[in-house]
């Protein structure tokens, strides 16, 4: 059984992904505790926190904060998906795809592949993800790791990255094994037909 991994190149690009992330946290760490006048010492940060609110906090400052709340709160999952993604690793077995990513060990029944979805046709690094015909998650027993793997795939969704070495090859097995024949491409929301 042979174990693909993203490739040498797409963990480099990863890894520049990792650094931007945690740029833009630390930007929004720092911001948001400029824009209130809050400090972060445990010892005086409820201080400082409560004699902000009591002397009145403009809009100059509530909009920049919440948009600054939202980026520390965003910007770990993201981190978190770009993690997973470095340290994901398939392998076509016997029984069905093994997926395995820092903690995480998933095995896809190959009768639960229910598609092969190009998800963006026209990007330079297409990324393909296999719908499945139910949730697999459940087989994750740490609810904190079935949560974080959840949110940054889907519960009945599983990507195959653009950077996984051999990757037409991976998808030539996922092929034979599930008996997906033909890929489908995730239609673009302005190509949608409103249902109803």
């Amino acid at each position: 059984m042979k174990t693909y991994r993203i490739s040498p190149a797409g963990r480099r690009t990863a890894i520049i992904l990792l650094a931007g992330a945690l740029i833009i946290w630390v930007f929004a760490i720092a911001t948001f505790g400029a824009t209130l006048g809050i400090s972060y010492n445990p010892v005086i940060f409820w201080g400082t926190l409560s004699k902000s609110i009591e002397q009145g906090l403009s809009i100059s400052q509530i909009v920049p904060a919440l948009l600054m709340l939202v980026l520390i709160v965003a910007t770990p999952l993201v981190i978190w998906n770009i993690l997973e993604e470095w340290a994901a690793a398939y392998t076509p077995a016997e029984d069905g795809l093994r997926f395995v990513a820092l903690g995480i060990r998933l095995t896809y029944p190959w009768a639960g592949v229910a598609a092969i979805r190009r998800v963006d046709e026209d990007s330079d690094e297409p990324v393909d993800e296999l719908a499945l015909k139910e949730n697999y998650t459940g087989q994750i027993r740490n609810p904190l790791l079935r949560f974080l793997h959840a949110q940054a795939y889907g519960r009945t969704k599983l990507p195959i990255y653009a950077g996984v070495a051999d990757r037409d090859e991976l998808l030539a097995e996922i092929r034979r094994h599930s008996g997906v024949v033909e890929d489908t491409v995730e239609p673009r929301a302005e190509n949608r037909v409103p249902s109803g």
